[in-house]
């Protein structure tokens, strides 16, 4: 199956609010034990920031089979640290 667990748990719910995105974003899991957590970041951000080649090659990025270019695994470190 190829598809956005999140944007299936949407499918059919008008997305009205902050809020309704957080909460049906947060229902989110799978059969293999996914779960979600998203809450509001009302911090604001610079945009435009540049990722150099040398920052990105160290990014722990495994591509997929079909369509890699799009499709990757964000594979965690020993320096990640655990979300509470």
């Amino acid at each position: 199956m190829f598809g956005s667990f999140i944007t299936m748990n949407w499918r059919g719910r008008p997305l009205t609010s902050l809020r309704t995105i957080i909460e049906l974003t947060s229902a989110t899991t799978t059969t293999t034990g996914l779960t979600i957590q998203a809450a509001d970041d009302p911090n604001w951000y610079p945009t435009g920031v540049k990722v150099t080649d040398a920052e990105l090659a160290v990014v722990p990025l495994s591509p997929q089979q079909w369509h890699g270019d799009w499709n990757y695994t964000l594979r965690p470190t020993r320096d990640t640290p655990e979300l509470d």
